[in-house]
């Protein structure tokens, strides 16, 4: 398989045989949801560094059990890691200058709570995201689905179009490929100056919006066709569900281990007295 081919199957939610194999691949869905909500609600409710260090500790400490390189999560994730720094160095700059002075050049002026406060927004924003990382990186879409449909009781129409949406991602990326080798093939966006390349980006997302409405409408189709979103005596009509979303022993660890790492970090704030809650 090629890394093209890797790419799209990763992004239409086909799991690697590491990544299968993984603990947290075996777990229900909805209970890593479940444990990625309780650490996301517990640093929502504090700005501080302590808390956040503590949980992206806790969280990193579990890449093993993901089934994924460190450096391979690196790459797939640096975007969230740019972002993180951008919103540290941000709020080091732009936030109120209060504290001994650390560094001033000109205009550009960082004091000890500025600094921290940068850092503890960049921390907590990966700690934040880090859960959702992890939930996408060992969760089948179908399992998922499953899960919230089964478990959690939500409309089969919303879920069962989400997974349709999920499972033409890959396709999206594998259509786009395809598009640009195919204009390069005809000298389409060959051009050498900025604008001709800019020209060129937007007339083939033009021809892939349209491949999306396309094939948007031939699943529709293909969806009512099969009875989807049909009634019986003007009610919705029961579905069935080909498999089974059930709970286990690790899914109770699981989550578990979320309001441990929750629990944790809050605690690790309050002791240390940098526990700073938002509205505060």
């Amino acid at each position: 398989m090629s890394a093209g081919s890797t790419d799209g199957a990763a992004a239409a939610g086909i799991l690697t045989p590491d990544v299968a194999n993984s603990p947290l691949a075996r777990a229900n869905p909805v209970a890593k949801l479940a444990a990625g909500l309780s650490i996301t609600i517990a640093l929502l409710f504090s700005v501080d560094w302590v808390s956040a260090s503590v949980a992206l500790a806790c969280e990193l400490a579990l890449v093993p059990l993901l089934g994924v390189r460190p450096w391979t999560l690196l790459k797939r994730t640096w975007p969230l890691v740019v972002a993180a720094a951008l919103a540290a160095y941000s709020t080091a700059l732009l936030g109120a200058k209060t504290g001994p002075v650390w560094l001033q050049l000109g205009p550009i002026t960082f004091t000890e709570h500025s600094v921290l406060a940068g850092i503890a927004i960049g921390l907590r924003g990966l700690a934040i995201a880090l859960p959702g990382v992890f939930l996408l990186f060992s969760t089948d879409p179908t399992d998922l689905a499953d899960g919230l449909a089964q478990k959690l009781r939500l409309p089969a129409r919303f879920v069962l179009g989400a997974l349709a949406g999920m499972r033409l991602v890959g396709l999206l990326v594998d259509e786009w490929r395809t598009l640009g080798l195919a204009r390069r093939a005809r000298g389409v966006g060959s051009g050498h100056n900025a604008v001709d390349r800019f020209r060129a980006f937007l007339g083939q997302a033009f021809a892939l919006l349209v491949q999306a409405i396309r094939r948007a409408t031939r699943l529709a189709v293909a969806m009512e066709a099969r009875g989807f979103g049909g009634t019986v005596d003007g009610k919705a009509a029961p579905r069935t569900w080909a498999r089974e979303s059930s709970f286990s022993r690790l899914d109770v660890w699981v989550v578990a281990g979320g309001l441990a790492i929750a629990a944790l970090a809050v605690g690790a704030a309050v002791v240390l007295g940098t526990w700073n809650v938002v509205w505060g």
